[in-house]
């Protein structure tokens, strides 16, 4: 009897230390609370998206997104030259709190990681799915972001979750388009507005 109970111990002292792992995990630490409000954000931040997108005449050293597939006979017949319905870009881009580009494209604090596809044959209309990686004193984890970006000058996507110090996060990132040159760089003013995080 002596046993089982040393041994039901010691499982309870093993389930008790995984369930504070996990909580440092994920981020949360005992100091912290969830806060939700839909009326006012309880975090905000204004980021820049620098995307440089390879296209066989500029530098691969500097590029940070590139095609992932080739035109097909549908989208050369309905789309514009330089874009093409369907075609899917995958990136790993600089994020910076100010407008201008940084030095040294791959030692950025904060970064865009995922994709976007041309969903539309008519013009530039795409749709997103990327996690913005944070890796620095201030910030640490990602905020994970999806949703439809029309050829509009603001729209809004779906914050729809969070890692580390954003742990279960979500709200609603507003995207302007802030400079483009060409079909081969373009800077996207990003405004995160979270309603549900730990602070």
């Amino acid at each position: 009897m002596a046993a089982m109970s040393k041994a039901s111990l010691i499982v309870a002292a093993i389930f008790l230390l995984s369930l504070t792992s996990a909580t440092v995990a994920h981020g949360r630490s005992s100091g912290r609370k969830f806060v939700m409000s839909y009326d006012e954000p309880c975090m905000e931040m204004r980021l820049y998206l620098h995307d440089i997108i390879y296209d066989y005449s500029n530098s691969t050293s500097n590029s940070t997104s590139a095609a992932a597939t080739k035109p097909t006979a549908l989208s050369t017949a309905v789309s514009r030259s330089g874009y093409f319905f369907g075609r899917m870009v995958v990136f790993n881009d600089p994020m910076t709190e100010g407008k201008v580009l940084p030095p040294s494209l791959e030692e950025t604090a904060v970064r865009a990681q995922g994709l976007y596809f041309y969903d539309k044959k008519e013009e530039p209309n795409a749709w997103l799915a990327f996690s913005v990686v944070f890796n620095s004193t201030a910030h640490r984890g990602t905020l994970n972001l999806m949703g439809a970006d029309p050829n509009t000058a603001t729209r809004d996507i779906s914050v729809v979750g969070g890692t580390g110090d954003f742990f279960m996060s979500r709200g609603i990132a507003t995207l302007r388009t802030d400079a483009v040159e060409g079909f081969k760089y373009f800077r996207v003013q990003m405004d995160i507005k979270l309603y549900e995080c730990y602070v």
